[in-house]
């Protein structure tokens, strides 16, 4: 998978838009926290060692907070040890971290940020706006930094004082603090390369020891952002869900996270052990290339997407560990515009469609997947056979990862893809659907939807910035390459004495501060 894709992939957990002007003059007291799970009666208890299990590969271990992670065990690693700008909220889509607060200019371009009141190095040393924009550029002249922050050159990243950070957009940008989660790790300025693995961060654990991608963390007493109750976290690497899933079972492990559907039904008999979902957590869509090939005229597209059976693969291909969708991106968004007619299967209209458009029904199309991720080639082989009884021919073709990312993602005329985070319904539009966007999957150009976008993304108005923001999705709806059949549900396994896990979709669950062990 290349870089940008990856990097994409971890770019942002937060569930949607409009929560960031909301929070534009916040100030807290430290960082917000997730609701966690657990029985809101139980206090919780200092102490312990919590033993996390989460997936990785020990020869892809990468420990450069600006670098690609291609593991979940390095970024779990991370998130505690280094802290963020902002992360993904309970209460508001962007939350302080690091900074404590934020504010714009009227023409939304230019954004500064306040850093949180005692917030030190582990070694003590008090964090200042000049270690935060070291960091940013740093993370700025990363081959995908770009992506990471989109439309804010490295000069437009300055410090006004010990305390303040001030971004300058090249653009009017409603949502810039978005940009500032879950990547923008700051580390003190002057950090070489040679000395960036085990830099002192300023997160509410610190490293103890690291080894092939296993780590341990201890408490840091003297985080900014409140107690922590955990004495210690053990992250331990695993490369498959089954594995790890048997080691929670095994009594190994006290956590497995984001574990999968299929270790989540395994486990359900087991009294001694918790199944925690968070819902909106992934999408896997289905995606047809609109600028050209048998899938560009609008019609077909429709056609296919009358002609799937979303609640059968919501059931099959999830074990119902999901929600079915409607086919625009960012479900979990505050904006998401639930009042779109929600497509059901018609296989009469959609033969009447391919009728009209001509569509070709004695050829067999080739479907490209692959098995990244659980479920994704069992929801190409099973739409298959829906689409089949709509007269749709279609072939599935597995292909090798690095052969799918390089050859056929962004290229292929029918293929499956996957996000794991997701987030606002403007971050998908800018990432993937706008006509100039770089990871365009289904070659959408459509001038109504880039016009809805700019209106969007630089309106100050909350009436104007919304009735953009519906328009837009209208558009997706109606004519984009996206057929989004459902929502998969995160799914963690934890033991029976686990308190506070965060609830949150994407890489929120990465979020343990609060997390405590009731023995």
């Amino acid at each position: 998978m290349g870089v940008t894709r990856r990097q994409l992939l971890w770019a942002g957990a937060g569930i949607g838009a409009a929560g960031a002007l909301a929070a534009c003059s916040s100030t807290a007291a430290g960082p917000e926290t997730p609701a966690p799970s657990g029985s809101s009666s139980e206090q919780p208890r200092s102490g312990g060692t919590l033993k996390v299990g989460a997936l990785g590969k020990a020869g892809s271990v990468a420990r450069d907070p600006h670098g690609t992670q291609a593991n979940e065990s390095d970024y779990l690693i991370l998130s505690l040890v280094y802290d963020t700008l902002a992360v993904p909220g309970r209460t508001a889509n962007t939350a302080p971290r690091l900074a404590a607060g934020w504010k714009p200019s009227e023409d939304l371009k230019t954004w500064r940020f306040t850093i949180a009141e005692g917030a030190k190095f582990h070694d003590g040393t008090p964090v200042t706006a000049e270690d935060v924009v070291f960091s940013l550029k740093r993370l700025r002249a990363t081959p995908a930094g770009k992506s990471r922050l989109p439309g804010i050159q490295p000069e437009g990243i300055t410090a006004d004082g010990p305390r303040t950070v001030v971004l300058v957009s090249d653009y009017a940008n409603a949502d810039l603090p978005l940009l500032t989660r879950l990547t923008t790790f700051v580390v003190k300025k002057g950090t070489g390369d040679d000395a960036i693995a085990g830099a002192p961060g300023t997160g509410p654990f610190k490293l103890d020891w690291f080894r092939d991608g296993n780590a341990r963390l201890v408490r840091n007493d003297d985080w900014y952002g409140g107690k922590v109750p955990l004495d210690a976290i053990e992250v331990r690497i695993f490369e498959s869900p089954q594995a790890m899933a048997n080691a929670l079972l095994a009594g190994q492990i006290d956590v497995a996270s984001n574990v999968g559907a299929v270790a989540a039904r395994t486990a359900e008999a087991r009294k001694d052990v918790q199944i925690l979902r968070r819902p909106d957590d992934m999408s896997m869509p289905i995606v047809m290339r609109t600028a050209d090939g048998p899938f560009a005229d609008p019609r077909v597209r429709e056609a296919l997407r009358l002609a799937v059976d979303r609640e059968a693969m919501v059931k099959q291909v999830l074990s119902g560990y999901g929600t079915v969708a409607n086919d625009v991106m960012g479900t979990g968004d505050p904006a998401f515009a639930k009042d779109l007619p929600q497509r059901e299967r018609d296989l009469a209209r959609a033969k009447a469609l391919l009728a009209e458009a001509g569509f070709d029904t004695a050829k067999a199309y080739d479907l490209l997947t692959t098995e990244d991720i659980p479920g994704l080639a069992e929801s190409a082989t099973l739409f298959a056979t829906q689409a089949r009884e709509a007269g749709v021919r279609i072939n599935v073709v597995k292909q090798d990862s690095k052969v799918f990312w390089d050859e056929s993602w962004l290229k292929a005329p029918l293929y499956t893809t996957y996000w794991g985070t997701n987030d606002s319904v403007l971050f998908f539009a800018s990432k993937t659907l706008l006509s100039e966007a770089g990871q365009n999957e289904a070659a959408f150009k459509d001038p109504a939807f880039d016009e809805a976008y700019r209106e969007a993304v630089g309106a100050a108005d909350q009436a104007a910035r919304a009735k953009a923001l519906h328009r837009l999705q209208e558009i997706e709806h109606a004519r984009s390459g996206y057929l989004l059949w459902g929502m998969a549900d995160g799914i963690d396994l934890a033991g029976a004495a686990v308190r506070g896990l965060p609830t949150l979709p994407g890489y929120g669950r990465v979020q343990l501060e609060k997390t405590w062990l009731a023995r």
